[in-house]
């Protein structure tokens, strides 16, 4: 089953929505599913400024002064998430090029841990994800040897999902046809994931009875 991401590594939501996601998934692959996860950019804030600044004041001048309010209800969820959200020394910074970062590692097949990585930083540890020297450390950590490249693939993704209609994120897109919007609970994932799987007859077979003596699928048989 192969399933897309939109997101922002600035979005909390986002940040949520990827580790349920992500539990979900190893619940169908215990099961014998396989998924293939690509992420997929989206930019909130395709505006911001690549050079960074505190987030707290700059969601104060967007939404007034409920905006404090607005990350505690966030935090409370993430926590139960087992996930840090420090506000205050978060930074607004544009993401272009860490979705440019995500592009490169997922042609090294680090995309995945790339997305983590920059998600941990951004939120637990104030980086301003817009700087090229944060993010050369953050794919040094990960693995990820950054060619520089990416950048076109990045744009016809986010030209992609504004064709697509994807207006806010966290998305998830199943085998192309099939989405699920926002950081859904656990059990909801997993029961989509059940549903795609079934209407696309991917469903694992399920072993009534530990496997016993017969043949593989390379001509041996046991004796």
């Amino acid at each position: 089953m192969k399933v897309e991401i939109f997101s922002d590594v600035v979005c909390p939501w986002c940040y949520i929505g990827h580790v349920r996601f992500a539990r979900a998934a190893e619940r169908f692959r215990a099961k014998g599913g396989t998924i293939e996860v690509t992420m997929r950019p989206f930019q909130l804030n395709p505006d911001a400024p690549a050079e960074g600044e505190p987030l707290i004041p700059a969601l104060e001048r967007k939404f007034g002064p409920g905006a404090r309010q607005m990350t505690e209800r966030v935090r409370a969820v993430a926590v139960e998430e087992g996930l840090e959200m420090d506000y205050e020394r978060a930074v607004n910074a544009n993401t272009f090029e860490a979705h440019r970062l995500i592009e490169t590692a997922t042609a090294q097949g680090l995309g995945k841990e790339m997305a983590d990585r920059l998600f941990r930083a951004y939120f637990g540890e104030g980086a301003n994800v817009g700087d090229p020297a944060v993010l050369s450390r953050l794919a040094g950590e990960v693995g990820v040897q950054d060619t520089g490249d990416g950048a076109e693939q990045v744009r016809e993704h986010l030209a992609r999902a504004g064709a697509l209609g994807v207006s806010g994120v966290p998305l998830f897109l199943f085998e192309g046809k099939f989405a699920v919007s926002g950081a859904q609970p656990e059990d909801a994932f997993a029961a989509a994931i059940d549903e795609v799987a079934e209407r696309t007859g991917q469903t694992p077979i399920t072993q009534l009875a530990p496997p016993a003596d017969g043949c593989d699928d390379d001509g041996y048989c046991a004796v």
